[in-house]
């Protein structure tokens, strides 16, 4: 029975963790230790910082899709089709304070987007 508790406690813990945002701070430490060649795609490092882009990408996205059926103002106007280059998002996300680099990839990729493609005032 104890056994049982321990594998489900660890189980819990792990899907806690692979859950869990990643932050700029994460991301930027992840992406130093990945060398800038072609075989950097066949690191797994840069496939889990893809998804997590891509994933902070979707989220706002969505975000402004339902503020726009909900009737309200989106905080964000990005166009259908976005690009990004490695070098601009770490530029970007190196660009970020320090002291605010806890945030998550996702709520860096709000307020880049905020900025970058801004929605007009109604």
């Amino acid at each position: 029975m104890k056994k049982l508790a321990l594998v489900v406690g660890l189980a819990a813990t792990l899907f806690a963790t692979a859950a869990q945002a990643m932050t700029v701070q994460e991301f930027l430490t992840t992406a130093a230790r990945i060398p800038q060649n072609p075989t950097a795609m066949l690191r797994a490092d840069t496939r889990r910082l893809i998804r997590e882009f891509e994933g902070a990408v979707r989220t706002v996205r969505a975000e402004q899709v339902a503020a726009r059926e909900a009737g309200r103002r989106p905080s964000t106007c990005m166009p259908e089709r976005v690009s990004f280059s490695p070098s601009a998002i770490l530029g970007r996300f190196n660009s970020i304070p320090a002291s605010r680099r806890n945030i998550s990839v996702t709520q860096a990729m709000r307020e880049w987007m905020a900025e970058r493609h801004p929605c007009p005032a109604s």
